[in-house]
């Protein structure tokens, strides 16, 4: 066992440093987790490492996290390893056993026992730190609610589109339209028989779009960071279309075209956010029924085949710098350690 834990830390925009301490033994009803992956959520941790999120609360789902967005952060929500040990009062059977769990990026980490997730046999931990992106891409076509036959649209294939554009690639729709700046990007979304994945900066995307759209979509999803996008959204949605807005901009800021045929066109835009269940289904789901699909689409897609670069946690700062500087090189980054 190593005799030093190590953490991320962003300090700064553009910085980040990583702190050491003695590895201790796990506090009573604690288990200490060693970790093998964690994978960054370049949408989020992007705002955090530029500075741009808001000065608001973090999710209060992530226990291990402070309250607020506040440098100094230890930030992360993707951690897979083995139960090395547990402490006074805790169950000694999770010793040994592969885990997932919402942490901060670290070498290694304390945690209760209902914050820790059982990895499923045969998965794994490379595909098994896509969980919480996983879980966002279930969160959103629930809330999307695709129907048979419907012209869909899904402009941004980052790690959260593509697991967006797997799962609707499975209904079966009229066509699924994809647009991504980056042709990795592109590539992988044809890798899963989209319709179409385009460039939106094509001067023909539009009339692209609507060769398979025809009227628009029925249903678009808008899943870039970019605020500025969900205009082309809008625009690309046919009459009482559904837009779901499942980016979050932080403190990014665009104008908003609401004006010309947006009223007349009676289209509904629809927020998404995976801390909570959609009302219309909390009578019957759950968090842990929503874990459980998750869970089961991982092991349908084995999404470590979207895994670009590996880092140690000593190359973080690298690791945020390629994300920063030139995103069309990366899928998913992970650290490995």
């Amino acid at each position: 066992m190593m005799s030093l834990s190590k953490r991320l830390l962003f300090c700064a925009p553009h910085r980040v440093d990583i702190q050491e301490a003695p590895l201790v033994a796990p506090p009573a009803g604690q288990f200490l987790v060693e970790t093998a992956f964690s994978a960054i959520s370049p949408g989020t941790e992007m705002l955090i490492y530029r500075g741009q999120f808001p000065d608001m609360a973090v999710d209060s789902n992530f226990e291990a996290m402070g309250d607020k967005f506040a440098y100094p952060l230890a930030y992360g929500y993707a951690c897979v390893g083995r139960v090395m040990a547990a402490g006074p009062g805790a169950d000694s059977s999770w010793v040994g056993r592969q885990v997932f769990s919402f942490q901060p990026h670290s070498s290694h980490f304390f945690a209760s026992e209902n914050t820790l997730l059982a990895v499923p046999d045969g998965l794994s931990l490379e595909s098994a730190c896509f969980f919480p992106n996983m879980e966002t891409a279930v969160n959103l076509v629930q809330d999307a609610a695709p129907l048979l036959g419907e012209r869909v649209l899904v402009l941004g294939q980052g790690i959260i589109g593509l697991l967006t554009a797997a799962l609707l690639a499975e209904f079966p729709l009229e066509c699924l339209v994809t647009a991504d700046l980056f042709p990795t990007r592109r590539a992988a979304a044809q890798s899963l028989g989209v319709s179409a994945a385009l460039d939106p900066a094509a001067p023909d995307f539009h009339a692209q779009a609507r060769s398979y759209l025809k009227a628009g979509a029925d249903l678009a999803l808008e899943l870039s960071g970019a605020p500025e996008v969900l205009n082309e959204a809008i625009e690309l949605t046919a009459f009482s279309g559904r837009v779901v807005i499942g980016s979050w901009y932080g403190q990014k800021r665009a104008p908003l075209d609401l004006g010309g045929s947006f009223h007349r066109s009676r289209i509904r835009l629809i927020a998404s956010q995976v801390s909570t269940i959609a009302p219309e289904l909390s009578a019957r789901w759950d968090k842990a029924r929503r874990y459980e699909l998750a869970w089961q689409a991982l092991a349908r897609l084995h999404p470590e085949k979207w895994i670009t670069q590996r880092f140690t946690l000593d190359q973080a700062a690298q690791a945020y710098r390629l994300l920063d500087e030139n995103p069309d090189q990366a899928l998913q980054v992970v650290f490995q350690y």
